[in-house]
């Protein structure tokens, strides 16, 4: 357990500085530390379409993401009304959090070794999740993944996003820096 300033350093974070820089300097030729791309955040989110109906299902959400993230989510609002699905402006459609430094390390080691092998059937994540330039997004299926959610205090399962977003330029020095942090890819 490492320590700079008497605050303890993230695991996924030092294997970030000791293994993936260097590995990166080599494998894409940069010629300064500050050109290999780094995790600037983790946007965490879950759409509630039943909020409109039933308040209890956000309220049961925002308590799920504080728990998953150890960060109080912000409620998204619909920006204008939609007949069709009946929703007006101003009604609840999701919630998200927004995580930066250690509380995104720490979710992202979580994440990688905790959260994705607990999925059934797992064989790895799609490479294919990337958006063209080296950001990330991954769908989980259920919450219940992670250790932090008891599955009796749950009313229902559902599914969140997850979007790494990173400072690579191409979705391949984006997939080469996550799959250096241990994210396990799929084999195409």
């Amino acid at each position: 357990m490492s320590q700079a300033n008497g605050v303890r350093v993230p695991n996924l974070l030092r294997q970030y500085r000791e293994r993936a820089v260097p590995a990166l300097i080599k494998e894409f030729d940069y010629r300064n530390v500050m050109e290999v791309p780094r995790i600037e955040k983790v946007v965490v989110n879950i759409g509630i379409g039943e909020a409109k109906d039933n308040a209890r299902a956000l309220e049961s959400a925002v308590q799920d993401v504080r728990a998953i993230t150890g960060q109080q989510p912000i409620v998204i609002k619909a920006r204008r009304s939609v007949a069709a699905f009946r929703l007006r402006a101003g009604m609840p459609v999701g919630i998200k959090a927004t995580l930066r430094g250690r509380r995104m390390w720490y979710f992202l080691e979580r994440l990688i070794n905790v959260g994705l092998p607990r999925i059934r059937d797992f064989r790895g994540v799609s490479p294919d999740g990337f958006d063209g330039r080296g950001n990330y997004s991954l769908g989980l299926r259920e919450q219940i993944v992670f250790p932090e959610i008891d599955y009796d205090k749950i009313d229902k399962l559902r599914g969140l996003e997850v979007a790494i977003v990173t400072t690579a330029k191409t979705d391949e020095e984006g997939r080469s820096l996550l799959a250096q942090l241990g994210m396990p890819f799929r084999k195409r």
